[in-house]
């Protein structure tokens, strides 16, 4: 997954946020200078700062991004928007907007449920505690609701049952 992300991007110097950052598993990709990871449970962030003492982690609360206007080039999310509602996922999309810089890029990866594999799908639903597994299409829609333009980078499999969309979104100059 990580070699995916790096072969996409380049995030020297630049500031990430990754949201839904859980026990901090991906902070390693990054300079902990540059890097905030943001979760709403407070016991896996607890868990990151121990194993990454380095990086920078802070607890999630009401839906405020800790962050100034416009300071972040990349906005992490993986593995994240599949357990959040479309109604909050919305909601979030205003903090995304406030927080990324005029050419910031948010970069996504997420199970996805495909037409021609219904064995996956099925298998993704019953074993995943996301309630909110979509599509490709949904998933992209609910970043072009809210003025942004995605790029699918790849679509791939993982742990032999997993479908997996990878895109980032660019918000649109108005």
């Amino acid at each position: 997954m990580h070699d995916h992300v790096k072969s996409h991007f380049t995030f020297d110097g630049q500031a990430v946020l990754d949201f839904g950052a859980g026990t901090g598993a991906n902070c390693g990709m990054f300079q902990p200078l540059n890097y905030l990871g943001i979760d709403p449970d407070a016991k896996r962030i607890d868990y990151a700062r121990r194993i990454y003492p380095n990086h920078n982690f802070q607890v999630l609360e009401n839906n405020h991004l800790p962050v100034a206007n416009e300071s972040i080039d990349y906005l992490l999310i993986i593995a994240v928007l599949h357990h959040i509602s479309s109604d909050e996922i919305s909601n979030y999309m205003k903090e995304f907007q406030r927080i990324l810089k005029p050419n910031g890029t948010i970069v996504v990866m997420e199970p996805c449920l495909c037409k021609k594999k219904p064995l996956c799908n099925r298998f993704m639903k019953w074993y995943d505690n996301g309630e909110y597994i979509r599509n490709e299409e949904e998933y992209i829609q609910l970043f072009r609701d809210h003025n942004y333009d995605c790029k699918v980078m790849k679509r791939f499999r993982k742990c032999f049952l997993y479908n997996e969309l990878f895109f980032s979104a660019k918000l649109n100059p108005i």
